[in-house]
């Protein structure tokens, strides 16, 4: 125990506390007192349940309530939030929100309704593009390099937004009306079964050491031929015959070399294009321009005012992002917003607890109390537990501030940011 006197006075004029000890005068602020608040809350069924898993006629324990649990939260009930897509008047054309249904292909899902927005930009076509088609070659593309790397190379469902770029160039693109990907019987997709299988038989092939290229990949053509379909090879667009990399040039004048990724982390050198180092990377791409927050933030506004929209990655797991008014924030009690920079961003990645959880489609933004909030369109089930007919179904809102901490990249077309790409060497 201390063995000496403890003076507390304030000073209110200034909002300072000074705590006496021993003759020694400490001043504390206290005008950074937390205004933001928390509560627990027991999540309700939801979308997920209530629509996806219901259409899995095959997995019906599943519809069993969920065990009770609890989640910390902020409490936004109090806060007057632009949580309306009406507010967001500067915001470009895009697709209805589209469900992943039971899949993890947002990657896919947020870069094709990008991609579809950048057609429109371009060609002035409105198209609804094949998801599942990219989703095929990319599960092509992962068991060739299961086969070249000896079993060492990640096969799950997840990827990066320049995956979709990355197979378009190579394979091209179709309509979704010419390959949807999905059972006649179904509403939503479901590639639980299908990866499993997958998997289960690369493990063999891995254990067995069959490193035949040809024979794996008729394998994995098999399986999701059995779950999905074939993709066809031509289409007919306007009575006339094309394959798909016909499509994706001379009708809907898209060029995949056009798109860059920007990120901001620091334990990589800014400036130049480094590897993003996530387990969805899975072919390892050193393609990513690396850039300090301040300018990933400017590069990123400049797009939007300026009529492009971005495919962007990152975490939706913070107690900030709301699934009731389908906003996200940074609140106080994790870090003021004026303490978000780079190293704050770092840290979180570093600790992981910032984490690539998701991708989404950055469509536009608004400006409420001198803060920018951008209108996001998403695939995932959480921003679907609201009214289906509202015009928010399938949207979030994102703060600026959560942006700036919590969104670690974003896809773009090279002219949004043509300025910033000269300091690249």
């Amino acid at each position: 125990m201390l063995n000496q006197s403890i003076y507390i006075f304030m000073m209110t004029s200034r909002k300072i506390a000074a705590i006496v000890i021993s003759g020694l005068i400490f001043f504390i602020p206290v005008n950074a007192q937390n205004k933001d608040k928390a509560v627990y809350l027991t999540p309700k069924p939801g979308f997920y349940q209530n629509s996806i898993l219901k259409d899995d006629r095959d997995i019906t324990e599943r519809l069993a309530p969920p065990p009770e649990r609890k989640i910390f939260t902020a409490d936004l009930s109090g806060y007057q939030l632009p949580a309306k897509v009406e507010l967001y008047t500067n915001k470009q054309w895009h697709n209805p929100p589209v469900s992943q249904g039971n899949t993890n292909t947002c990657w896919c899902f947020s870069a094709t309704s990008f991609l579809e927005s950048e057609t429109y930009r371009i060609s002035k076509i409105k198209v609804k593009l094949s998801v599942m088609y990219t989703v095929y070659w990319e599960y092509v593309e992962k068991a060739k390099r299961f086969v070249e790397k000896r079993g060492e190379s990640d096969y799950n469902e997840g990827s990066e937004a320049n995956a979709v770029t990355r197979m378009w160039k190579k394979y091209g693109i179709i309509p979704e009306d010419a390959y949807p990907g999905l059972p006649a019987d179904r509403k939503f997709h479901n590639h639980e079964a299908m990866i499993k299988e997958m998997k289960t038989y690369l493990e063999s092939v891995k254990s067995r050491s069959a490193w035949d290229e040809d024979a794996v990949v008729a394998a994995i053509k098999s399986i999701m031929k059995h779950y999905m379909g074939a993709p066809p090879t031509e289409v007919t667009v306007a009575g006339k015959k094309m394959n798909p990399l016909q499509y994706l040039h001379d009708v809907l004048r898209i060029n995949p070399d056009d798109y860059v990724d920007i990120l901001s982390y620091r334990q990589e050198p800014f400036y130049v294009n480094v590897e993003y180092k996530v387990p969805d990377n899975w072919w390892h791409s050193t393609d990513y321009f690396n850039v300090p927050l301040d300018i990933f933030m400017d590069a990123l506004k400049k797009a939007i005012h300026n009529g492009y929209t971005v495919s962007i990655g990152g975490d939706v797991s913070e107690p900030g992002f709301d699934r009731q008014t389908q906003c996200a924030i940074v609140p106080d009690f994790d870090i003021p917003s004026s303490y978000i920079n780079d190293d704050a961003r770092q840290f979180r990645f570093s600790n992981q607890t910032t984490t690539d959880d998701h991708g989404m489609h950055l469509v536009g933004s608004a400006i409420q109390d001198g803060k920018e909030w951008f209108l996001i369109k998403d695939s995932g089930s959480g921003s679907r537990n609201n009214d289906p007919s509202a015009p928010e179904f399938g949207y979030y809102f994102f703060s600026e501030d959560y942006v700036k901490l919590k969104m670690m990249d974003f896809t773009v077309h090279k002219d949004a940011v043509k300025d910033l790409l000269t300091k690249f060497k």
